[in-house]
């Protein structure tokens, strides 16, 4: 069986439609969609080593609250990103301008609030 789609709408079915794009901006896209892969498991190795590894002089709530604050974070990533990928790939092959994504106004917020949440708990019991 050929993997050559049979009619110009199985190649829009398989393609998202439009063209294929130079595939040097099909590349890049992926290594943007890496990043913020490697972003989640870099927030979830610091979720585990808050929780379990990191002997920290904090109360359970506090170490709770940063943990789950980090997996919290890791997860809304590892969701956002797939679907950002799938976006920006879809409007490279349509021609069209490249949508805004929300997730580094998400993490900036999420990254600057669990600082905030380390700074408590380090210097206010």
């Amino acid at each position: 069986m050929s993997s050559v789609p049979s009619s110009a709408s199985d190649q829009d079915r398989e393609t998202g439609g439009g063209s294929e794009p130079d595939y040097r901006f099909t590349l890049a896209n992926e290594r943007t969609f890496l990043a913020w892969i490697r972003t989640a498991l870099a927030l979830v190795a610091g979720a585990v080593a808050v929780l379990h590894l990191v002997p920290l002089d904090w109360g359970d709530g506090s170490r709770l609250t940063v943990g789950l604050a980090l997996t919290a974070l890791a997860v809304i990533i590892t969701v956002y990103a797939p679907l950002r990928w799938i976006r920006v790939q879809r409007a490279m092959r349509r021609g069209r301008p490249l949508p805004m994504s929300a997730l580094p106004l998400i993490t900036t917020v999420g990254v600057t609030l669990v600082c905030v949440a380390v700074l408590v708990g380090n210097y206010w019991p």
